[in-house]
């Protein structure tokens, strides 16, 4: 027993000094290309107007905090990506549930989903704003439009996945097909249904910053945008990295939800 308790820990240890190297590599290599990156551009060897630096891109955006600025535009982009991330949420589980009840009407719905899920979202955009307007609204619908079509697919499928024993043994209990969605097939879904939440917040923040491309006043889309018009890099790279930020803080965030309810059940 001592021989198999010091091996599990000689392999813990050794696990816990690899993934403690892997974090160490990430950020040297950040930090590496960041240098370089500064260091070329003080030396002349990229152009600085046309690839900014780090320095520069920092100095913009302390500036835009000063004046509050980038507050309003991500904010917005925020408010647009989680309206659009909960609908998309909402509205997968509720149409998987109806394509759970019916086989026929999933045999029918599933080539359109297929062809719809298929479909560049980007041409969507400017249809949406002909339909809707250059509003807030159809900037969620853009950001909707990118995720939901795959998350119904993707939710009806793993529905359908579920232990038929076990739904027979509610049936053989008298149970109603209700009773079979609620106590069986929803809760041994939890863990796809998280999973597409994963897939679906980076998702939903793309379709909101194509639309913001198009149809905003607003929002790091419509910085990004604006800044490549105008030729202001350091707010155009400015934009793309609190982009980045906000996507691994959205994921963050999901993954916390998992961990928790993985902790509570």
């Amino acid at each position: 027993m001592s021989n198999v308790s010091q091996n599990q820990l000689a392999f813990l240890k050794k696990q816990k000094l690899h993934r403690l190297f892997v974090r160490i590599s990430r950020i040297v290599v950040f930090v590496a290309f960041l240098l370089l990156w500064e260091l070329t551009t003080r030396l002349g060897i990229i152009d600085s107007f046309v690839f900014s630096s780090p320095s520069k891109v920092v100095l913009c955006f302390w500036g835009m905090v000063l004046d509050r600025s980038i507050f309003l535009h991500i904010g917005i982009t925020l408010y647009e990506t989680l309206v659009s991330f909960l609908l998309v949420t909402l509205f997968s589980i509720l149409l998987a549930t109806l394509l759970w009840f019916s086989q026929k009407l999933l045999e029918i719905t599933e080539p359109f989903l297929v062809v719809l899920n298929s479909l560049p979202k980007s041409a969507l955009a400017p249809l949406l704003i002909v339909w809707l307007g250059a509003t807030p609204k159809t900037i969620i619908v853009a950001g909707m439009s990118v995720a939901i079509f795959g998350s119904i697919m993707n939710m009806a499928t793993s529905f359908r996945e579920v232990d038929p024993e076990k739904i027979k043994l509610v049936y053989t209990l008298r149970g109603t097909k209700f009773q079979a969605l609620t106590k069986i097939v929803i809760p041994s879904c939890i863990p796809a249904i998280v999973s597409n939440m994963k897939v679906n917040i980076g998702l939903c923040l793309v379709g909101v910053v194509i639309g913001e491309f198009l149809a905003a006043r607003n929002g790091l889309g419509y910085l990004i945008i604006y800044s490549s018009q105008v030729f202001k890099m350091d707010w155009l790279l400015m934009s793309i990295v609190i982009l980045c930020v906000l996507a691994m803080g959205l994921y963050a965030l999901i993954n916390l939800v998992e961990k928790l309810y993985q902790k509570r059940f």
